[in-house]
């Protein structure tokens, strides 16, 4: 029973529409990606997606009060509820109708949805197994367009709506007698919120056209500043004051000609929130309409807003550039700040540690990001064109990147900085890039001269063209142990370059087709590269021969397109790899390509380990096998007729030319293609990640399994174990420790040999142990606290395994850089606390000089 990869995070993407939600703790936000829902943890500075997805995007979601269940509703009206603390989807429904807004009761025993013109109010369902766990309590009627939003009152007998058709109504959960549901009227626009306040005696709504309105619920004699024609007069031609609710006030927010798009009200202190169409949000009192704060966070629409449970923290989202704020609005700082790229993202790069990821994108940003957080901490914005490579250093905190602007750039990760610009003596469009191992050379290959350009990091001055291609340089990469370029092009051929001898030995590849990308097996003695026609072909480096063949047509194929004309087995659309990477112990390989597949192939069998499937989100393009016939019309696809009527017309119409009625022409009227544009593995070996129409999808191994032999024998038990330990047969423990695999075990007796003995044990330690215990210490140190056992052992193993480390470097690449990840995180760690500790010294020090001199004073 082997472990197997797994879907671990979702970076790159913050937000893509939909409602943010906070935890009813405050310190996390709820954030839909795509169809998947990731949560950002403020406090620790961390995220995560969760494993589930939905069948298209989600636009609308609920969580309950006490933070146990979770219900995500995507663009068709089709539900999931979730358990939200462990993760698990309990349960599927259909609400039959495109869903706009859904909210929980404060007691948690209702929630209440939008069904059209209608609302519908469910009873919270339970833990138990139910056939049927939603329940509808009741429907309500009576708007004649559709509800745009929903809110409780605080004792959750009441509900408010808000509806297109520029009214407010008020129901009761339970039918209560004479209670006749009022209607609030008086908005010239659709109405986007309407909140009671905390007594329950106010009402505040909030219409797409910038009004404010503040509602009193009372009679004449008890409100001021009423209009006497408001009241009403019964037959007997005396005035009846009836007790209702009155518009107290409008207010106006002066944002014209910018829309209302978001708002949100904060009962406990009368605080509103309103986020416009110009990408300005503000912070606003009432009912005396009080301006706290006007701040412009983004170019374009803020689509959704949601206040924490204190109110001290906002969130904001914006779908259009993928933005997720989080403002602290009393210190008048950013809590959190991230953004995805804006349009497709090209190429991904690990570090040597595997901590870090780069990522390029069209929109000529190169950004960098923690695996272990999942947020962005750098971008670098000085490319002015789409960033078609990026390649990390192998030694350094130095980040390199190509663009189609004619620039390959270095970045300094330590200063975030700009530190070099290679340029090539014509303009040129660079497509590919590599970097060698020591990190003094890098090239880059181009599109339109087909060249190689070679440049020193040192001087930045421009070292060598390589020329001979006769077609656009697809991909390049450095050989990890000798001095060779590998580059490949759409001429049909794959070829080798001695960079760096005298005779400039070049090595003719030959393919039948375009050749897409090429990489090196980590030890460099064998070379990949992928084709146009769906191969994978391995070649021998010091031969220059073919040595087999990857048919991996059929494999990466499928997925059909609302246009395509033929099947998914059939279409001619060119499903090919055009990003290889080898595992770390070269083994095995990864490709993508522009299909919803990626396939994982083991080397020597040429068999087809894994097919992972990036996405199955059905708003995706190529994401179905088969198309459904029925929305299938002679003008096209019904599917696409509906996303086009579903973007909101009145932007487009906005940026036309007086007295059109086309629309923007400019709109962008074309599905998202689920593809892959890059694939790469963790150096550690653990994880492997994918730049994705998603985003970047990080899928690492399962750490679950419980129990995995290694070379068992029947005699071999826990108690065995842990006998040869007490018996201080500290080899023989260890060994059967590792053969029967379980971790506790395994532990217990890593832990209890003596220090004095581990450079005996280390001695005697069998080759085949050799990875198993070195990748142990590098997992274990990272957790424990015993920094000088481990680095005793550490040094006792390369002391008396050195040789044979050093033959078969290539097979514990993944293992050292495990281990090398591990020393520099306690190395960090320890100079971290030496500063802290020489700083206090230093304080304590001074505050001892600062008494003394007191005492002296004063005698």
């Amino acid at each position: 029973m082997k472990s197997s990869f797994k879907f671990s995070n979702l970076c790159g993407t913050v937000y893509t529409g939909g409602n943010l939600l906070f935890t009813p703790d405050g310190n996390s936000v709820l954030s839909p990606v795509g169809n998947r829902v990731s949560v950002f943890d403020l406090v620790n500075n961390k995220s995560y997606t969760m494993p589930f997805d939905m069948s298209k995007n989600i636009v609308c979601m609920a969580l309950s009060p006490q933070a146990t269940l979770l219900i995500t509703i995507d663009q068709d009206g089709r539900a999931l509820l979730v358990n939200f603390p462990r993760q698990v989807v309990l349960h599927h429904f259909n609400f039959k109708e495109k869903v706009k807004a859904i909210q929980f009761s404060p007691d948690g025993k209702h929630f209440a949805v939008t069904h059209g013109k209608n609302v519908q109010i469910w009873k919270t369902p339970g833990f138990t197994l139910e056939f049927a766990p939603f329940v509808l309590h009741r429907t309500y009627t009576g708007h004649y367009d559709d509800i745009v939003n929903i809110n409780w009152s605080p004792d959750s007998k009441y509900f408010m709506t808000s509806s297109e058709d520029l009214s407010i109504r008020i129901f009761t959960v339970d039918p209560l007698p004479d209670f006749v549901p009022p209607v609030l009227s008086g908005h010239r626009d659709t109405v986007m919120g309407a909140w009671f306040s905390a007594d329950r005696q106010n009402i505040y709504s909030v219409s797409k056209d910038g009004a404010l309105f503040h509602w009193k619920y009372g009679t004449y004699t008890g409100l001021r500043d009423l209009n006497p024609e408001d009241m009403d007069v019964d037959e007997g031609n005396e005035w009846v004051d009836k007790v209702r609710w009155r518009i107290m006030k409008k207010h106006y927010f002066m944002q014209t000609p910018a829309k209302v798009k978001s708002c949100e009200f904060f009962a406990p202190s009368n605080l509103m929130v309103v986020g416009f169409s110009n990408g300005i949000f503000g912070l606003y009192e009432v009912p005396s309409f009080n301006t706290i704060h006007t701040l412009s966070i983004s170019q374009k629409n803020i689509d959704t807003v949601t206040i924490n449970r204190t109110g001290e923290w906002l969130a904001f989202g914006s779908a259009r550039l993928g933005q997720l704020l989080v403002w602290e609005w009393q210190s008048e700082t950013y809590v959190l700040k991230q953004q995805g790229h804006f349009y497709d993202m090209n190429s991904l790069s690990y570090s040597a540690d595997g901590q870090t990821l780069a990522t390029g994108g069209d929109d000529g940003k190169v950004k960098v990001w923690n695996t272990t957080s999942g947020f962005c901490y750098v971008t670098f914005s000085e490319h002015k064109s789409g960033v078609s490579a990026v390649e990390f250093a192998k030694q350094g905190k130095v980040l390199f990147s190509a663009s189609l602007d004619g620039t390959v750039r270095a970045f300094d990760l330590v200063r975030y900085r700009n530190f070099r610009t290679f340029t090539s003596p014509n303009p040129v469009q660079f497509s590919s890039l590599a970097v060698d191992p020591s990190g003094d050379i890098v090239c880059a290959g181009t599109m339109d001269t087909f060249e190689i350009y070679v440049w020193s990091v040192q001087t930045g001055k421009l070292l060598d063209i390589l020329a001979g291609h006769d077609g656009p340089v697809s991909s390049l990469a450095f050989s990890p142990t000798d001095m060779l370029l590998a580059s490949s092009s759409w001429d049909h051929t794959a070829r080798t370059w001695d960079v760096f001898g005298r005779n400039k030995v070049i090595e003719l590849l030959p393919h039948q087709t375009e050749v897409l990308a090429v990489t090196f097996r980590p030890d460099g003695k064998q070379l990949a590269t992928s084709t146009l026609d769906g191969q994978i072909c391995f070649w021998d480096v010091e031969e220059s021969k073919l040595l087999t063949t990857i048919e991996g047509r059929k494999d990466i194929s499928g997925g059909r397109k609302l246009n395509d004309r033929t099947t998914a087995e059939n279409a001619a659309s060119g499903k090919a790899f055009n990003s290889l990477c080898y595992t770390a112990d070269g083994s095995s390989i990864i490709g993508g390509g522009s299909s919803k597949y990626i396939c994982i192939y083991d080397i020597e069998t040429n068999v087809l380990i894994k097919k992972f499937q990036i996405s199955e989100n059905l708003a995706l393009d190529g994401t179905q096998e088969k198309l459904n016939s029925k929305n299938m019309t002679e003008f096209g696809s019904l599917e696409e007729m509906e996303a086009d009527e579903a973007s909101d017309l009145e932007d487009r119409l906005d940026n036309t030319l007086p007295g059109t009625q086309s629309g923007d022409l400019s709109v962008r009227r074309t599905r998202p293609e689920a593809k892959s544009k890059a694939v790469r593995f963790s150096p550690t070996g653990r994880a492997w990640a994918a730049a994705t129409t998603d985003g970047l999808l990080i899928y690492s191994l399962d750490d679950s399994i419980m129990f995995d032999p290694f070379d068992l024998e029947i005699d071999i038990t826990p108690e065995s174990v842990m006998e040869a330990l007490e018996e201080k047969e500290y080899l023989k423990a260890l060994c059967m420790a590792f053969r029967l695999n379980e971790k506790t075990v395994l532990h217990d007796v890593f832990e209890g040999i003596p220090p004095d003995s581990v450079d005996l044990v280390a001695r005697g330690m069998p080759q085949k142990y050799l990875q198993k215990l070195l990748q142990f210490v590098g997992v274990h140190m990272e957790t424990s606290p015993h920094i000088e056992f481990h680095l005793i052992w550490v040094t006792s193993i390369m002391t008396a395994h050195g040789r044979y480390l050093k033959e078969h470097r290539g097979e514990f690449q993944a293992v050292f850089r495990a281990l090398h990840k591990g020393v520099n995180r306690v190395r960090d760690d320890i100079a971290n606390l030496c500063d802290s500790n020489t700083y206090t010294l230093k304080y304590l020090l001074s505050q001892q000089g600062v008494t003394s001199r007191a005492e002296a004073m004063a005698e």
